[in-house]
């Protein structure tokens, strides 16, 4: 059986350690409302969107220019039966130079479609991977959630 947890890829002419960087600055990309380090293996941070998403996530690997991956500890969703769907997933960030380019591969390990919350957080994770990540590291500046609900699903949730 084919794991079916949500993945998704960029490329973009900077670095690998330009992309390490960005990723490691989780208030540049997803959110402005986080609190504890986001870079040191073995520490966690809060995650907090309004009183739809929280999350506490644990850094567990930090490999300069190659991979970043997370463990969630804790989650809750107002908007699912079960509010816990994410706890003791992971979230991993690849990194690799392909063709002349840097690839950027997410790979939210366990988040799967029969997750109530699949279409939501897929569509959540394509913005701020995708939208926000590759424009930090591209740029220098991404577009991090700072309080208000930023895409379509978002205002949904929030409403």
């Amino acid at each position: 059986m084919t794991d079916q947890s949500f993945t998704t890829a960029f490329t973009v002419e900077q670095t690998p350690d330009a992309a390490f960087a960005a990723i490691n600055n989780v208030r540049g990309w997803w959110s402005e409302d986080i609190s504890g380090p986001t870079d040191q293996v073995g520490q966690a941070f809060k995650y907090r969107f309004h009183d739809i998403h929280r999350c506490e996530i644990q850094v567990t690997e930090l490999v300069p220019g190659k991979r970043v991956a997370w463990l969630v500890l804790d989650n809750y969703f107002n908007f699912t039966r079960d509010d816990t769907e994410w706890t003791g997933t992971q979230i991993v960030f690849d990194i690799a130079r392909k063709d002349g380019l840097t690839e950027v591969r997410v790979t939210h390990l366990g988040l799967v479609p029969e997750y109530e919350c699949y279409d939501a957080c897929t569509n959540g994770w394509t913005t701020y991977v995708n939208g926000s990540l590759r424009d930090l590291i591209m740029t220098g500046k991404g577009q991090p959630n700072v309080g208000e609900p930023m895409n379509e699903t978002e205002r949904a949730l929030a409403s």
